[in-house]
């Protein structure tokens, strides 16, 4: 008995709400843009900035790369390690000092700018190589020098025994040893520090097809040529 328009009451509701959709989105605009803000700085409100850049051995003057190299936060103790190409890329703050180490380097030290305006940094990272030479270390199977002198002339070598470490040491002898002997503990960290990096360098995106790799169709064509899809007996 209030609907004295003879509305229907359905009608009566949406006449009343419309209106005040310009005023719902207010607060979701302004709620976006705080959190556009907050994506630059962290749970103090301290700005944050992607440090990013290449780590490369500036002994020589071809610039390798120098994989795996340790990048350290000395203010927080965490840190990244560098890819097989030297890339690497971590949050760190204004002002904080980053620790460059590998091995067989020296440690490099470098400190953010604290006015920095910008929220990203690229930086390429020189570092010294440094390697101790040891003194050469020879193991004989006999007690000294004479008692190996006296062995060594000793010993008979036959023909039947130099053919057959002729065969031993062929290339195709040792091809086919090479595929049966197991990793060393090198080759497997070195593998293992290879998945690792290209699992932690495409974090958060989809890594990138090998279709439109130029490197990957190389490598196909060059397999075409030595024959490798062949159908084998």
């Amino acid at each position: 008995m209030f609907n004295t328009n003879h509305t229907p009451p359905h009608l009566v509701f949406i006449q009343t709400t419309l209106p005040r959709m310009k005023y719902f989105f207010l607060p979701i605009v302004f709620l976006l843009s705080l959190t556009a803000h907050a994506q630059l700085v962290d749970q103090y409100g301290e700005p944050l900035v992607q440090f990013s850049g290449m780590v490369l051995d500036g002994t020589t003057s071809q610039l390798q790369p120098v994989p795996y190299a340790t990048v350290l936060i000395r203010s927080d103790g965490r840190g990244t390690y560098a890819n097989l190409e030297g890339f690497f890329s971590i949050v760190a703050h204004k002002g904080d000092t980053i620790l460059f180490s590998a091995l067989g380097y020296d440690d490099v030290e470098f400190v953010i700018d604290p006015e920095l305006e910008d929220d990203k940094y690229s930086l390429v990272q020189l570092m010294t190589y440094n390697a101790i030479d040891l003194p050469e270390a020879v193991v004989f199977p006999w007690p000294s020098r004479d008692h190996f002198k006296l062995e060594f002339l000793a010993m008979d070598v036959t023909p039947e025994l130099q053919s057959r470490a002729t065969e031993n040491l062929s290339a195709d002898k040792l091809e086919r040893l090479a595929e049966t002997v197991p990793r060393s503990g090198a080759e497997n960290s070195s593998y293992y520090l290879r998945q690792q990096a290209r699992q932690t360098y495409y974090i958060g995106q989809r890594p990138p097809m090998n279709i439109f790799s130029p490197v990957a169709w190389k490598q196909f064509f060059d397999g075409w040529k030595r024959g490798d899809f062949k159908k084998k007996d």
